[in-house]
């Protein structure tokens, strides 16, 4: 085994300077170490300064001779904390010195520190702040510069220009003015411009004279680096009412404007434009600059090349449109040039410019007018598209204010208007969506403007929006979908997407609805009036039932209800047959099922000459005849084919029963029937099935009930003949004998649909037959109700006037309703409170 080897040390690199332990009793050599970059050294060198500056006033003269100061200064932001605390504690015993070089040093010392913030909370709370101001009158240039430069850091906190107030520093800032030096100068503006934002320095300022201080410099070409900085004390002292008046009387004001409009400057035009934004703030402001023609310049420097000028002279306009006669001043001159910014390829730019449109047009038709004039439109519909919020808003605004003219919000529609608002109501931005909201509401108050809202998918994100948590959001989107729900193609649409929901949701809430949203809910539901009754279950006498309505039956709340499309397509089943209202004779129908293409021609036009001459013929009777002669006719508005089979058997029935009859009818009818279920052509547009019978009823009540001229009488013949069409009178004691339901079945099979055109029901019960009342009185302009009661009851309720037979002759009481008997005595009324009438609809 061998011996361990003891390594011998290594020797120290040659680059390595040899620790070195100095001892200086020179105090010049001590002052030399505060520019060490070691930190124990410096903390020792600050340590031994401060003892030796303690001992007496002549080691303070001898530290400044040596120049100590300056290094101290750059230790006050040191990293280490020690050495930060010795460099700050040597400058205050430095600072004790009533020397003048030290005044000067010591001021430099602040002003370094007073650069953050918590040297500017030591300075304010040790007091700094009264011989700072103090020192603004010392004979030292120096001493000046540095005391302005640290109240200038000082006074960028709240707390410190309300102590300053006290002090009456306005005067000795003012005399710096006067200084041969600029940078002092230029340092006294910038704090003025600070201080000044606050009322009560404006009024000191101006009882100080201190707005002809700055009207002179304007003034004085020669101090033009002085000019931006002296503006924005302008500025703010012109939100001073006492001191706008003061600069109007020494026509200050006047040289203001000319200044602002001649200069070349960029940066003094913008300021000039920013002094006269603040001050138009004020409503007597406004007057005076208005009676100076403050508008001629703000147009002139729409013109300026600079984008901050053209921004600033946009919002001293908006800030002037409050002056009526500013308004009328730029319908002229102003509005072209803003319309030309809105082109700008600066964000900005069109923001400022589209503010100041959305002012001027604000409550102006005039304006609204010019601003379509100046061909507006595109680049306001454009700027829609911005990336800047305030932008949206304001082109929006502009938008809006403009539609609020019919022939200008056809103008607007003719432009691509549609797709440019779904942008904004995509926005995260509420303001945005707000806006957008009403511009919807504003543009879109005619049925094209709908279908293409419609078809653009603009109602979508309209829809989502009335989740909304925002009040504002929640209430305008409401108006708009009110405004949207106005035709029953996009009210339908609109349910279809969850509206009536959310709104339904919207107004079981106390703290979430609102005025619109229970206006919306009721529009879109008067203008879809199939789930108005098959929810509400009651029509009023103002919901005119349009072809297309069908009666689905009652729904629950939350239960979507198919569209008659898809319903038509269906299979049928074992629910109730859904009732369809259409009167409409189109040439373009929906395509004949594959199965029976001979029933093609019943889907075509109906009003062929035949059925009207038959129709005519009944009409011409001095009543409607009885149910039995009246289907002993052949079924006007039926092929031919089926009046033919209808004649042969005519001679066959004579020795039959009045049932057998009937029997006989109704199977011949049903074989005719037309089927419109199957696979359609994606090419074709879909058309809701025709009802020939419907349309000659309407023909018929139009021609025999519409001239009859009392209403009561108008009436009683409409229920005899809804009556008559649907099996007659029925006994209350035969009611249950009364086979419809076989009857209803039979179509819904032959037409391999549940949905079943209302003309061909020839047996119909109470829903029946209130239905077909309602759909021919609102032909005719018979007000009437439609109320769905349970068990298959359904009614009619009318108004009528009585003549009260007390009182002045004529007169006539309140009017009273009724319920139109058309089961038991066709053509009866009966007051609604009534006995009878209770018995009709729940028994």
């Amino acid at each position: 085994m061998g011996k361990r080897i003891k390594k011998e040390a290594e020797p120290p690199p040659k680059d390595v300077f040899d620790p070195l332990t100095i001892e200086s009793k020179k105090v010049a050599t001590v002052v030399l170490m505060l520019n060490s970059p070691e930190e124990e050294i410096l903390a020792k060198a600050c340590e031994a300064i401060y003892r030796f500056a303690l001992k007496g006033e002549e080691n303070k003269a001898t530290l400044l001779e040596l120049g100590a100061v300056e290094p101290l200064t750059k230790l006050l932001t040191h990293e280490d904390k020690i050495v930060r605390r010795n460099a700050t504690m040597i400058c205050g015993i430095l600072a004790s010195n009533k020397e003048v070089v030290i005044h000067e040093f010591a001021s430099l010392c602040l002003a370094n520190m007073s650069v953050e913030y918590t040297g500017k909370v030591q300075i304010f709370e040790h007091g700094g702040l009264e011989p700072l101001i103090r020192l603004l009158s010392s004979p030292d240039p120096d001493v000046k510069k540095n005391s302005i430069e640290c109240i200038y850091n000082l006074v960028q906190d709240f707390q410190c220009r309300t102590t300053l107030q006290e002090f009456n520093a306005i005067p000795p800032m003012l005399d710096l003015l006067k200084s041969e030096y600029p940078v002092i100068q230029s340092l006294a503006l910038k704090t003025l411009g600070v201080i000044t934002n606050d009322k009560e320095s404006q009024a000191m300022l101006r009882d100080n004279q201190g707005v002809d201080h700055l009207i002179k410099i304007l003034e004085t070409k020669e101090l033009n680096d002085l000019h931006i900085e002296a503006l924005a004390v302008i500025a703010n002292c012109l939100e001073d009412r006492n001191t706008m008046v003061l600069i109007q009387q020494t026509g200050g004001i006047k040289k203001l404007l000319s200044f602002a409009e001649n200069s070349t400057i960029p940066d003094i035009q913008k300021n000039a434009a920013k002094a006269i934004t603040k001050a138009a703030y004020d409503p007597e402001n406004r007057k005076l600059f208005h009676e100076q023609g403050v508008e001629k310049c703000l147009v002139t420097l729409l013109s300026s090349e600079n984008n901050g000028t053209k921004i600033s002279a946009s919002q001293a306009i908006s800030a002037m449109c409050e002056n009526s006669g500013s308004k009328e001043f730029f319908n002229n001159q102003g509005i072209p040039q803003l319309i030309q910014l809105l082109k700008s390829d600066s964000e900005e730019v069109r923001e400022a410019a589209a503010l100041a449109l959305a002012n001027l047009t604000t409550g102006n038709p005039a304006n609204a007018n010019a601003t379509a004039e100046a061909d507006g439109i595109d680049p306001l519909i454009n700027t829609l598209y911005s990336k800047r919020d305030g932008a949206i808003v304001n082109a929006a605004t502009v938008l809006m204010n403009m539609a609020m003219q019919e022939p200008l919000r056809g103008n607007i529609q003719s432009h691509d208007i549609i797709h440019a608002l779904i942008n904004p109501l995509h926005s995260a931005n509420t303001v945005v969506q707000s806006k957008a909201a009403l511009t919807v509401a504003a543009i879109m108050c005619d049925a094209e403007a709908r279908r293409k809202l419609r078809n653009s998918g603009g109602l979508e994100p309209l829809v989502e929006l009335l989740r909304s948590k925002n009040v504002e959001v929640r209430r305008h989107v409401s108006w708009a979908v009110m405004v949207c729900a106005g035709d029953e193609p996009t009210a339908v649409e609109l349910c279809r997407l969850g509206a009536l929901d959310i709104l339904e949701e919207i107004n079981l809430s106390v703290s979430r609805k609102n005025k619109f949203s229970e206006a919306a809910y009721n529009k879109l539901l008067n203008n879809h009036l199939s789930l108005k009754y098959s929810r509400t279950g009651c029509l009023s006498s103002s919901n005119i039932i349009s072809d297309g309505f069908y009666d689905y039956g009652q729904i629950n709340p939350g239960t979507k209800l198919l569209p008659l499309k898809d319903l038509c397509l269906q299979e049928p089943s074992d629910l109730r047959a859904v009732l369809l209202v259409n009167s409409k004779s189109s040439d373009v129908s929906p395509p004949p099922s594959t199965e029976d293409k001979s029933d093609a021609g019943y889907r075509r036009s109906i009003s062929s000459a035949s059925s009207l001459k038959t129709a005519s013929k009944e009409k011409a009777n001095a009543g409607f005849g009885s149910p039995t002669e009246e289907k002993s006719e052949p079924t006007s508005g039926r092929n031919t084919a089926l009046s033919k089979s209808a004649t042969k058997e005519k001679g066959s029935r004579k020795g039959r029963g009045k049932k057998e009859e009937e029997k006989v009818k109704e199977e011949e009818e049903i074989t005719a029937l037309p089927k419109y279920t199957g696979e359609e052509s994606p090419d074709k547009e879909w058309y809701p099935p025709c009802d020939p019978d419907f349309c000659v009823y309407v023909s018929d009540v139009t021609k025999t009930i519409l001239p009859i001229i009392n209403i009561k009488e108008q009436i009683e013949v409409l229920a005899k003949y809804v009556a008559e069409k649907m099996g007659g009178k029925i006994p209350k004691d035969k009611l249950y004998d009364f086979s419809w339901e076989l009857h209803v079945s039979e179509l819904k099979f032959q037409l391999k649909s549940n949905v079943v055109p209302i003309g061909l029901i020839k047996k119909g019960i109470f829903y029946h037959r209130a239905l077909l009342f309602k759909a021919l009185a609102d032909k005719i302009g018979i007000g009437c109700s439609l109320v769905r009661g349970e068990y298959g009851r359904a009614w009619n309720e009318v108004k009528l006037m009585n003549e009260s037979r007390e009182g002045v002759l004529g007169a006539f009481s309140a009017p009273e309703a009724y319920i139109v008997d058309l089961m038991f005595h066709p053509g009866g009324l009966m007051k609604l409170s009534s006995r009878e009438a209770d018995l009709y609809r729940f028994l």
